[in-house]
């Protein structure tokens, strides 16, 4: 770590940095929006007074709205701080997501999608039960509960160090204010509530960064001048195709991990699943898709090259270095209120907007979540005359008794490393178990609920310990990253000409052989959803051969996805129609078999 004294910058940069009223005004507005709506859709029109409404919509939404909540609910500030300084420290590597977005949209689409809209089920859970058995069910809705507490209290963290940078007030305030406002709207409005105020949240963002955008863009002398400075700085770089997968971010890593990562959150994710669910055809559901994809791709861009306009603004006097600020994820609001400090209003648009990815992804996760526990678990429970009114109620105190833990976790987060690599670790250690689940009953005919249950328990506690091996290893120093080089040769409060961060990263020439932490503990986390998955694929397709057991649910087609139906095989009741079809000695005795066998069919 460095350990160069920090400097004291003068009195009147810092008030510079700091909101103005009209900031404060634009930001609290967005606030009241977002709880307006909560209140509109919980307490007019039809008030959300059947489950159905509160968690689906009523099967009704439109195409607009979800596919704006599906963008919205992923472009987190996660990815909206956390990807400008992956760019800013590391490089563009990252930018290969392009592909990513891509390749998971047709995935979906074509493997996922079609199973879960046939069926119709309220939770993505409720599939495993069909496939394999309550067991199942139970696993992975353990795995999903553990993933959401730790990712939720990381997307609250995510915006309020962004305020704390510009306001000085403390974060756990602000994360508790953020969560009060969210657990508010979610609770009252439901779906209808997360969906629309996701919808007006993206746009605040969307508009917030690409106004950011064009103003860097502008001062730093346009494309072709940043794109020549991040060459000069080391910063290019597309095609890194090391199969090295301890290498923190190559090629590979990014399409192929991350691929994974995201069919598992945008794919079988109960949250995503859910808003599928609350359109009206599996056509529409197809189309929210391809929206989803084009805006991610959109999104993602912008948020990579303001990376490359920071680096160009800061290339001789980093912040980081200079201990203007205490992270790298705090860079971009940092860059915000420096060059957009004299447009009134624009830096409360902009760090509004931080927040407003915050409740779209933490409205999304508590409303599905809450969901998820009732239709997978409570429900079972219930007596048979619980009426809608009773279930509404019990959802609803899921999700605040939710909101409230996961603000007790930022005190976990806020002492690990930057957020993409957080989130990358926590969400790896569990996307990946359950993209093997999902998997293997989708695409494996033969596997059995036996298989199912041992790989996802294998795989469980394998990414368990590979996460906590690898970030014991990190926080006590033996597992290092590389940052590109970064500069403070022209920062006036410098008595020194130079310094150089260069962070190495664990490798033979760091590093003697002895004192080198365990392979897997090395690997970069984008591979952890793959490892994951594969582990649960390979374990329950021995687990079955070695078991020699019958899927007793090998024949119905619905169960799992298109492209394996011509693998599937009939019922022996089918092949006794066909039998009789041949075998019929006139037309009349041939076309009622026939149809009888169409019948069986449907």
């Amino acid at each position: 770590m460095d350990n160069t004294t920090s400097p004291q910058f003068p009195e009147t940069i810092t008030k510079l940095l700091l909101f103005g009223w009209l900031d404060y005004t634009i930001f609290f507005m967005m606030f009241g929006f977002s709880a307006l709506i909560g209140i509109y859709f919980g307490c007019f029109g039809t008030k959300q007074s059947t489950t159905a409404e509160y968690l689906l919509g009523s099967r009704a939404m439109g195409v607009f709205p979800i596919a704006m909540s599906l963008t919205a609910s992923h472009l987190s500030g996660i990815t909206l701080l956390g990807v400008p300084s992956e760019m800013y420290m590391y490089g563009t590597q990252y930018w290969a997501c392009m592909f990513t977005s891509i390749i998971v949209s047709i995935i979906i689409i074509y493997v996922y999608l079609p199973v879960f809209y046939t069926l119709q089920l309220n939770s993505s859970y409720e599939y495993l039960k069909l496939r394999f058995d309550e067991r199942i069910r139970i696993v992975a809705l353990i795995l999903y509960v553990i993933g959401t507490l730790l990712h939720v209290p990381l997307v609250i963290y995510v915006p309020a160090l962004a305020f704390n940078q510009v306001s000085g007030l403390d974060i756990h305030l602000m994360a508790s204010i953020i969560s009060g406002i969210c657990i508010f709207y979610t609770t009252i409005g439901g779906l209808k509530a997360v969906v629309w105020t996701d919808t007006l949240q993206f746009i605040v963002t969307l508009g917030a960064m690409f106004t950011v955008f064009i103003i860097g863009t502008s001062s730093i002398g346009g494309f072709a001048n940043i794109w020549h400075i991040a060459e000069q700085g080391d910063r290019i770089e597309f095609f890194n195709l090391n199969l090295d997968p301890t290498i923190r971010t190559t090629f590979w890593g990014i399409t192929i991990g991350m691929t994974a990562h995201w069919i598992t959150s945008l794919g079988v994710n109960p949250s995503s699943v859910q808003r599928f669910m609350a359109v009206p055809s599996l056509k529409k559901a197809k189309l929210c898709v391809v929206i989803f994809g084009l805006g991610m791709i959109f999104t993602k861009a912008i948020s990579c090259f303001s990376g490359l306009i920071m680096y160009a603004k800061y290339k001789d006097c980093d912040p980081y270095t200079s201990k203007q600020i205490n992270r790298p994820d705090q860079i971009l609001p940092f860059y915000v209120l420096d060059v957009a400090r004299s447009i009134p209003g624009l830096p409360g648009l902009f760090v509004s907007g931080v927040f407003s990815t915050a409740l779209s992804t933490m409205s999304a996760y508590l409303n599905t979540l809450a969901g998820t526990i009732y239709e997978d678990f409570i429900r079972n429970y219930m007596p048979a005359n619980t009426t809608d009114t009773s279930a509404n109620n019990i959802i609803k105190a899921i999700v605040v008794i939710s909101g409230i833990i996961c603000v007790g976790l930022i005190f976990l987060v806020e002492h690990l490393g930057g957020v993409l690599q957080i989130s990358g670790c926590f969400q790896g250690a569990y996307t990946g178990p359950l993209l093997g689940l999902f998997t293997l009953g989708m695409l494996f005919p033969s596997v059995t609920a036996k298989g199912a249950l041992y790989g996802s328990v294998v795989g469980l506690v394998v990414m368990a310990w590979i996460v906590s091996g690898f970030q014991y290893h990190y926080i006590r120093g033996t597992i290092k990253y590389h940052y590109k080089p970064l500069s403070v040769e022209k920062c006036d409060s410098f008595n020194i000409t130079s310094i150089i961060r260069n962070i190495t990263t664990t490798s033979s020439t760091d590093f003697d052989l002895h004192s080198q932490p365990f392979f897997l503990f090395r690997v970069s986390f984008y591979w952890y959803p793959v490892i994951g998955a594969l582990i649960v694929i390979v374990v329950g397709l021995l687990v079955t051969w070695i078991c020699k057991e019958e899927n007793e649910n090998k024949y119905n087609k619905d169960l799992y996805s298109p492209i394996v139906h011509r693998f599937v095989p009939k019922n022996p009741q089918q092949y006794e129609i066909i039998d009789q079809i041949k075998n019929s000695g006139n037309k009349t005795d041939k076309e009622e078999h026939l149809l009888s066998f169409t019948d069986y069919n449907k």
